[in-house]
This record gives structure tokens, sequence and C-alpha cells, in this order.
């Protein structure tokens, strides 16, 4: 995590022990500390927006509790430390239900644990600092359109997309099943230079070996038996544009050796010939193997295997992107609903909760299975906890 300036206001009128926490807390050269001797200067500078308010309780003239509502009436986000000589329960349950974040007792102990307890809240507020640095830096949201969510991990998605957009780096997309890969690849294609060139995505897993070479790299007429006519190749079909092999983690060898070399000359040669193209296609891979077991196992080539490394983008599952579930299950039901010439449904809250506590071990496609299998289950306008039948677990 980057490191941020924590910016900790101490509201203490003892100037003595206000300067030895001042002292203390400025050990660590990311905390700027400012002393206020009471409420009312402290308040007039809130504006300022602290990242941390230390705030005594025996103030001149009103309570830390005055203060701590004020604090949480102007921005709730401040996180607050209560100091205090008070040990009576009423006290401590108060400053917690105006928003304090920790009561210390002041006793020979107190600084220790308002170091530690500083420490704590400074990590959660460069956490919230990188948040939402992360999501002002990608800019023109709309490009990305289809990549549904506003989780920090698909922020951090998106991100990384804009970096490697506007290059020709080779980029490796890993994942588990259904984070959509192919969805990625085809964001980086078309706000790329070659948006305007063909996008030709190819499933490594789904053609048979002894086919699979033709399929990429094309043939002549008599090549093999079978092969009546000459037969453009997925490669140069691609030229000039972007090439996506999903499942890369499922070529054998002997196609990994030939795929290596024209990753490395930039031309291939149709089967049954022996004349060079010359290739100008961007490459993106994409698997949702280990590729570093896959080459300790013996399946994948460790040259190959570096060769892919040039760009790396991991897609999050779906149970680690927060409220995105729930976010893509509702643009699913209303796309499905519309494609369908069906009246429009709604989730009700019990089958939200149901929802966000799925594990998706099928991510998106799995959600987008469920989201219309319910639609067609269900009989009313609103989808019943009742009315979905989840996958079952393989």
């Amino acid at each position: 995590m980057g490191k941020f300036i924590t910016q900790i206001f101490v509201v203490e009128d003892n100037d003595f022990y206000a300067n030895v926490i001042k002292q203390q807390l400025e050990t660590n050269d990311h905390y700027q500390v400012t002393l206020f001797s009471n409420g009312t200067d402290f308040l007039a500078a809130i504006h300022q927006n602290p990242d941390i308010v230390v705030l005594d309780y025996n103030l001149p003239n009103e309570t830390g509790i005055d203060i701590l509502k004020q604090i949480n009436h102007y921005n709730d986000s401040v996180q607050t430390i209560l100091l205090s000589g008070q040990e009576k329960l009423d006290v401590v349950v108060d400053a917690y239900k105006n928003g304090a974040k920790s009561y210390i007792i002041k006793g020979d102990n107190a600084l220790v644990e308002l170091q530690q307890t500083v420490s704590n809240l400074a990590n959660n507020s460069n956490l919230r600092k990188e948040n939402d640095t992360l999501r002002e830096q990608v800019i023109d949201r709309h490009r990305y359109d289809r990549i549904i969510g506003e989780s920090l991990a698909i922020m951090k998605v998106l991100r990384l997309i804009q970096k490697v957009e506007k290059t020709n780096v080779l980029t490796l997309i890993t994942g588990e099943s259904g984070t959509g890969k192919e969805l990625v690849a085809s964001a980086i294609h078309y706000n790329s230079n070659r948006k305007n060139k063909p996008f030709v995505a190819v499933n490594v897993a789904a053609i048979p070996d002894d086919l699979l070479e033709s399929e990429l790299f094309g043939h002549e007429r008599g090549a093999f038996t079978g092969a009546d006519s000459k037969r453009i190749g997925k490669f140069e079909e691609s030229n000039e544009g972007t090439i996506f092999l999903d499942e890369i983690g499922e070529m054998d060898i002997l196609m990994q050796t030939k795929l290596l070399r024209v990753l490395q000359e930039s031309k291939i040669t149709r089967l049954g010939s022996n004349k060079e193209i010359p290739l100008n296609v961007r490459v993106i891979a994409a698997t949702n193997k280990n590729l570093a077991q896959r080459v300790k196992d013996g399946k994948m080539r460790e040259d190959l295997y570096y060769r892919l490394q040039g760009f790396l983008i991991h897609l999050p599952p779906l149970r680690d992107r927060e409220n995105d579930t729930l976010i893509l299950a509702r643009t699913m039901l209303k796309a499905f609903c519309d494609s369908n010439k069906m009246d429009q449904k709604t989730f009700s809250a019990e089958t939200l909760k149901a929802m966000m506590k799925h594990p998706w071990q099928g991510n998106v496609r799995e959600l987008k299975a469920f989201v219309e299998r319910s639609v067609l289950i269900s009989d009313g306008h609103v989808i019943e906890e009742e009315d979905l039948i989840f996958s079952q677990d393989i």
C-alpha cells in the first residue's frame, strides 16, 4: 500500500500532555500533528478534514462528547479517539454510540495504546485514500461500459487496461473460469489504436490438437488429406488487429514451440507452404490455469511461460468484488427481460441477501445463468427467495 500523510488533530487543554502526545506520534514521519487547546478553535479548523482526531473528554466549557457529535455531523468519515480519565460504563457507551472509534483511559499505558490505535486507524485511512485515488485515476469510465462494477478490485483491472491498451505489449489475462477474460481482451483492443482492425478470439481448448496449427496459421490446398482449398489462419485473419488466445494453458507442447517462434519472429508459414508471411498482430492470451505449475509438471515450455509475462492482468473472482454481484445481477435482469420482451422484474431483499452469501464458483457466467433461470421460475414481478435455484458445487 502506498504511504500517505496522515493528518492528526489533537484537542487537549493540558499543554504539557498535548505536547507529549505530539512528540510521541511524530516519531512516525507519515504523521502530521496539529494541537488545539479547546473545542472552539478545533471546530474552526475542521474544514481541513483531518484523518484522525484525538479528543480529550474534559474540555473547557464542553465535553468531548459534545465535540464528537459535531465532528460526525460535519464529516462522519473522520476517525475519533476519545481520551478520558472517566471509567464509567455509561460514558464509554455514550462515546461509542456517538461514533468514537476508540476510548482510551488516561493512565500509565495510555500513550502506548494511543500510538497503536492511531497506527490502526491510519492504515484504514490510507486504504480509503488508495481506493479513492484508484477510482479517480480510472478516467472515461464509459469507455469500459461493458465491464460492469464499482468495486476496488474491478477498478484496479480497469486501471491496468488503461495502462496497456495503447501499447503492443503481449498481455496475459488470468483468473477463474467465468470472470470475463474475453471481455477484458476486447476492451483492450477496442480502446487501442487497432480498434478499427479485426479482433479475433480463439478458444485453444475447443480445437483438437491435430487441427490447431491449421486453425492458427492456415494451410495451402493439398497440405493434408481433406485440405481441398487454401485456408487463411486466425493469425493472418487478425493481421493489423488483435488475436486473443483463450485457455492458452491447454495448448500442447509441440504447438507451444511453434507459437513461441511466431511470437519471436512476427511471421507465420501456412501448412504446405514455404512462404513466410509477416505479421503485425497484438497478442493477448488468457488462462484459468496456474501456468507456473504447468511448467513444473512439464506441460508448458518455460521460455513460452516467460514470454507470456509481458503484462499481467488478474481478474478477481466475483466473491471478492464487494457489491458488484448485485450491480451485475440487476443489469442482467433488465437485459434478459428486455431481450425477451417480458415485463421487468425485481429481486426481493431476501433474494439479494441470498445472492451475496453465495460463493459463485462459476463467477459472472454462473450469475448470468442464475438470473435468467430465476426470471423464468418466478411467477410474479418480484423474484423471491423460494424462486432461487443455485448451481450445485462441483
